[in-house]
């Protein structure tokens, strides 16, 4: 017998992506998270290319999550809570268009739950954060993968 789970893809531009890594880790449900590029049209981006800020990409977060577990939605949530929603030009002390903050989808169901949260947000037309269709997701260099995880062991 084969049992078969489903799993579902999100990914967050959040500013710089090591924190969000955390945070998305933490979350029951999450299976995998990997940090890269997305939203630009350079393909295979490198981190030097995107700080540029001519690639249009921005600091991504790939989110492989189990729906049974946790919802699009939730994790929407989680994100609201992580960044701040009215900022245009980045996130934090991380200032740049690569460090905006946006949600990418991958079908009208999220493209709908993602537009749905942004009007449940307390003043909705002043929200800096852009829906887009994901045109694709590259990978950051090793070295950013599970940055913070490593940095706190003593391992960078």
């Amino acid at each position: 017998m084969r049992i078969l789970i489903y799993m579902d893809t999100a990914y967050f531009a959040m500013g710089c992506f090591w924190h969000p890594q955390v945070i998305f880790d933490e979350i029951e449900g999450v299976v995998k998270t990997v940090v890269g590029y997305s939203g630009g049209d350079v393909p295979q981006p490198t981190y030097e290319m995107v700080c540029g800020g001519n690639t249009g990409h921005y600091e991504t977060i790939e989110i492989t999550y189990d729906p049974s577990i946790v919802t699009y939605t939730q994790l929407l949530d989680a994100f609201w809570q992580n960044i701040d929603a009215y900022d245009a030009g980045g996130q934090g002390p991380d200032r740049g268009s690569q460090y905006q903050a946006a949600l990418f989808t991958t079908s009208e169901l999220q493209a709908q739950a993602a537009k749905d949260s942004i009007a449940e947000q307390d003043s909705p037309e002043s929200v800096a954060v852009s829906v887009q269709p994901l045109k694709g997701f590259y990978p950051a260099e090793d070295y950013h993968q599970k940055y913070m995880q490593k940095r706190y062991r003593g391992q960078l």
